[in-house]
């Protein structure tokens, strides 16, 4: 994923590549220092995601996004809080307030990789050409999954298991907050502790849900819009 920095700010271009190096599917374009910078870079080339301050002298970061006619992903990075009801009116994938952390960082990288897709055209049929991923804390290292292989996720206090067609992945976060790193149109929540995908579901049997080898539970609360869903 082609990124570019737009920060006043050296430090700030410092933490967001150390945090991006850690991830092998971020490359670097361009270190951009102000807004105006960015017009220039962006007038010839393409960029999947910016990270983008909002305080900056000569061209504020929300009025530099509006300039924009076909945007990137954006995600902002910002000392400031009270402008973030505004950038989800610019529909940002994510405010980032500094100083923050590698997971927080994370969380609103995988919110843009669940969120882009590219297409090629075929004989007039559109081809998904990109294959989503997710990064996954487990314990001190960051394991990458491919969504489309996930079959549900199971909660067990602040404990999350994630199991995928291949293996089982425990990380130490909230089942909800794992939700928001996935689309939304693919998973959905069938009990207080299971969410599943749609795509895998093999059948539905009373209150049970049969995934490959797998019987899910679903909740009485989450079995009138399982069933809208499906419907």
């Amino acid at each position: 994923m082609k990124y570019l920095i737009i920060d006043d700010e050296h430090m700030a271009h410092k933490i967001i590549m150390e945090y991006c190096e850690m991830l092998s599917h971020m490359k670097l374009q361009k270190n951009c220092y102000n807004a105006l910078e960015a017009m220039e870079y962006l007038n010839t080339n393409q960029v999947d995601l910016i990270f983008l301050d909002i305080n900056m002298p000569k061209l504020k970061g929300f009025e530099f996004l509006k300039t924009l006619s076909a945007p990137p992903k954006v995600i902002v990075t910002t000392a400031y809080s009270e402008f973030a009801i505004e950038s989800y009116e610019l529909n940002v994938v994510d405010y980032l307030l500094k100083p923050f952390s590698f997971e927080r960082f994370l969380k609103a990288v995988n919110k843009v990789m669940g969120l882009n897709t590219n297409t090629i055209s075929t004989n007039s049929q559109e081809i998904d050409t990109t294959t989503k991923r997710i990064f996954l804390r487990q314990n001190k290292s960051y394991i990458q999954l491919e969504v489309d292989t996930i079959l549900f996720i199971e909660a067990s206090g602040n404990y999350t298991k994630i199991e995928s067609k291949n293996e089982s992945i425990t990380i130490r976060e909230k089942i909800s907050d794992v939700l928001e790193s996935l689309p939304s149109d693919n998973f959905v929540q069938v009990h207080k502790s299971f969410a599943v995908a749609l795509k895998h579901i093999k059948r539905i049997e009373g209150n049970k849900i049969h995934i490959q080898d797998h019987v899910i539970p679903i909740g009485k609360l989450y079995k009138t819009n399982l069933l809208k869903i499906l419907n």
